[in-house]
């Protein structure tokens, strides 16, 4: 697969914001690459700490409908039972919602869908055991906005329904006209609802379940908002390993949200970011993303996401470090799992039947169904398709999809919705169950009929800012990047393009050889150490080719800031090289 890089350059004059800002040349061009027109704007970027950051609750729709029923519950001693879902954001939309509850005087308690056995969302099972339960009103989190028939069902048995979710609203076409297919529940608090006021559709579950509660402690006189306290954490954590993009609102409280994280009280997380060898006193996005998140992700693919509830609940040390051991140790065998099915998924996407689709359907009737949609987020950065991953599961056939930008997987997915009994999803991934007689390949044919992608389209694009030699790489530079964090989806790390650049000192390092070390000099003579994570031996062989053969390299580069025996100092991230 080709990669293109392209420099970034978004109309608007960064020597202003510069001047009236007060920050270099440098740093005003990578704030106007991110789209800040003004030294307002800057400020706003480069502060997110301010709550007013925050849109306020109000603007959701049916926000007040729902804390007036919740209300009213909790005075009455109704049972309320919050249901959510089994991957990070459901488990932290749940833990929020349901300890909220709590300590507001609720009478309530939490299911959370087992997903091998009732698989994504409500299900007929949820809701007749929470109605033999003497379950007067279901809470759904990360979840809801489809399930019309389990609500119904909810309704006729006697229960009062409350959707709080963040996932497209499903619809069907009338003269080409979109209609939203909303659940009958008693309030559907959906940010994307047509008609929602609220000014950032970008917020996962979790976050939403976080407004519901600081909502309901303000109508219900908790003044000081103490039953929200210790949950914008978690808020934070569902935001990140959901991928939300860091924009927005979203920097604010993500911001807000890894400061609450270091000093967590919370025993069970703490065991988690011990167990895992992390310093939480300088938690980033990277190790909630790559390293926190997917321990409570893999209890939900491999067992129950009720031990991850459990591990949030407890305030027992030993059962969180129980707990966090166990938990740690499902995602090692998670990773096994991954690697083994996606050794197979890319030996079929780089077969002869398959290389020219532009959506791939790959079929792996012996991999677990829980490690699917991280098989195909790895295949579409590995072929740059739109990619879905099907296996046998109990009940059928069952996958996930991952998409690229320029694909809305959730429109392509609701155009051959006839050949799915269930799914869901966004622009960018997906879920689904194959009805009864559609193949794999039958849902391949119509994707790929329907597609219009190019191969431009299709193509590995990666953007940088701009170019940058080696000599404005310095401390003061790297010390003022750090004021971009938090980085991540939406906000990436900046890149730096350098051209003719050469190696010294090479050398190969750790035990997986996946360290590279080494003396990178730029056109002008510029010298600074640099360091690749990945396949090092290609880059040594690589390097030493180029180097042979009269030739340079090519860098994409973030400098920044190494810290070894408290001495600092500057060194070359390398990104990307050619």
């Amino acid at each position: 697969m080709k990669e293109l890089w392209f420099e970034t350059k978004i109309p608007g004059d960064y020597r202003a914001i510069a001047k009236e800002y007060g920050v270099s040349p440098v740093m005003a061009r990578l704030l106007v690459n991110r789209g800040i027109k003004s030294a307002d704007e800057a400020s706003a970027y480069l502060n997110p700490d301010d709550t007013s950051r925050i849109y306020a609750y109000d603007k959701l729709p049916d926000i007040d409908r729902c804390t007036e029923i919740l209300a009213e519950k909790i005075q009455s001693g109704a049972h309320i039972r919050v249901i959510g879902d089994y991957d990070i954001d459901g488990v932290c939309a749940t833990y929020i919602l349901t300890k909220g509850l709590q300590r507001l005087g609720a009478k309530a308690d939490y299911a959370i869908p087992h997903r091998i056995t009732d698989g994504y969302g409500l299900n007929d099972r949820l809701i007749q055991e929470a109605a033999d339960a003497g379950v007067d009103c279901i809470i759904t989190c990360d979840n809801g906005i489809s399930a019309v028939d389990q609500i119904a069902l909810a309704v006729r048995l006697g229960m009062t329904v409350i959707v709080t979710d963040h996932h497209e609203i499903p619809y069907h076409t009338e003269e080409d006209k979109k209609i939203e297919d909303m659940p009958d529940a008693a309030a559907v608090v959906d940010i994307k609802r047509s008609d929602s006021m609220y000014g950032f559709t970008e917020i996962c579950g979790a976050q939403v379940a976080f407004k519901v509660i600081i909502a309901l402690c303000d109508r219900m006189g908790d003044t000081e908002r103490r039953a929200a306290d210790g949950l914008i954490e978690l808020a934070a954590f569902a935001a990140i390993g959901d991928i939300m993009p860091l924009i927005n609102e979203n920097r604010a409280l993500v911001k807000q949200g890894l400061k609450a994280l270091q000093m967590t009280e919370n025993k069970g997380m703490r065991a988690l970011i011990r167990g895992q060898g992390i310093d939480g006193a300088v938690l980033k996005p990277y190790h909630v993303g790559f390293i926190l998140g997917p321990c409570i992700n893999a209890t939900g693919r491999l067992a129950t996401a009720e031990n991850a509830f459990e591990l949030l609940d407890t305030d027992d040390e030993s059962e969180a470090e129980r707990l966090a051991g166990q938990l740690i140790a499902m995602n090692a065998d998670r990773r096994d799992m991954t690697e083994k099915g996606l050794k197979e998924a890319l030996a079929i996407a780089a077969d002869e039947a398959h290389i020219s689709e532009k959506v791939l359907v790959i079929y792996l009737p012996d991999t677990h169904e829980s490690v699917a949609g991280i098989i195909a987020g790895k295949v579409r950065e590995d072929t740059g398709k739109p990619v879905f991953v099907l296996t046998d599961a109990e009940h059928g056939i069952k996958g996930s999809g991952r998409s690229i930008d320029e694909y809305d997987m959730h429109s392509a997915m609701t155009e051959a919705g006839d050949l799915f009994s269930k799914f869901g999803g966004h622009r960018m991934a997906g879920g689904l169950s194959l009805a009864e007689g559609v193949t794999p390949d039958m849902l391949a044919e119509r994707l790929n009929k329907a597609c219009t992608l190019t191969e431009h389209d299709m193509a590995a694009k990666i953007h940088f800012d701009m170019q940058l030699p080696f000599a404005y790489a310095d401390m003061a530079l790297a010390e003022e990047l750090e004021t971009l964090e938090p980085l991540g989806c939406g906000n990436p790390k900046p890149l730096f393009a350098a051209k003719d650049v050469t190696f010294t000192n090479m050398q190969v390092l750790g035990k997986n050889e996946n360290v590279f070390r080494c003396i990178a000099s730029d056109a002008s003579g510029s010298k600074l150490p640099a360091i690749f994570f990945g396949d090092a031996k290609t880059l040594m062989g690589f390097a030493k080719e180029k180097q042979t053969s009269g030739g340079s390299i090519k860098l994409l580069y973030y400098p920044e800031i190494n810290e070894y025996r408290g001495n600092r100092s500057v060194q070359l991230k390398i990104e990307h090289y050619c």
